[in-house]
């Protein structure tokens, strides 16, 4: 089972900051995942449209503005990261699940995936794009594994992930049901479950064989 952190080690360092990142890879995390924005021709790692939960900023990433969104404190005096910068800190290490928030994020993604992968420090099978917003994902480079996100459960739900050309069902602990993740995989698909911080539920998701868990906590899972 893979262990991804979620938004890099969170449950110890700020989230989707350069210092989670760092953690989650020291640990020996294989994957981390990161939330993408676009903004102004940038793509910052941020999960909220808005940024008072995560930053000492208010209002929206919008009209804020790019300028104004680098100067805040995103926890313990780090900026909000750019997706170049976390690829330049993890420098081909780790393999990164990166999450599209909001429109016109799928393509300038893969724009900066692909240059990464023509400097030969990454591959491009160390990349995952995922999103709830599946018209989004369609538009990302197929070159790019993609995971098709469920906030919940339906009944096609596997073979609408294929339709989308999704090698990954990403789904929430919840709809983690022994069937739900034996016909997904028996499909074909592999099968990520979010988020899975409690010992229980990640020995829980072993026992099923899910093939990837995100955690806040990932020298949890890493122990396990």
């Amino acid at each position: 089972m893979i262990i991804i952190g979620h938004r890099g080690a969170s449950g110890n360092y700020p989230e989707n900051t350069l210092s989670a990142f760092q953690h989650a890879a020291a640990l020996g995390c294989p994957w981390v995942e990161l939330d993408v924005h676009q903004l102004e021709g940038e793509l910052l790692v941020i999960h909220d449209e808005q940024l008072d939960r995560t930053t000492n900023g208010s209002g929206s990433l919008a009209a804020a503005g790019l300028a104004a969104v680098r100067r805040l404190d995103a926890g313990n005096e780090e900026q909000v990261p750019l997706l170049s910068e976390v690829l330049t800190l993890l420098d081909g290490k780790v393999g990164i699940n990166v999450e599209l928030k909001g429109p016109g994020t799928a393509e300038p993604t893969s724009q900066l995936l692909r240059k990464a992968c023509q400097t030969g420090r990454w591959r491009a099978d160390q990349f995952l794009l995922s999103a709830f917003d599946h018209a989004e994902l369609q538009r990302a480079d197929p070159i790019f594994a993609r995971g098709v996100l469920w906030g919940r459960p339906v009944p096609d739900m596997v073979e609408r992930s294929l339709a989308m050309g999704g090698q990954w069902m990403n789904i929430a602990l919840k709809a983690a049901t022994e069937d739900r993740i034996t016909a997904a995989q028996q499909a074909g698909l592999k099968v990520a479950v979010y988020t899975v911080n409690e010992p229980a539920d990640l020995a829980a998701m072993r026992a099923l064989k899910v093939d990837a868990v995100f955690c806040d906590f990932p020298e949890r899972g890493l122990q396990g």
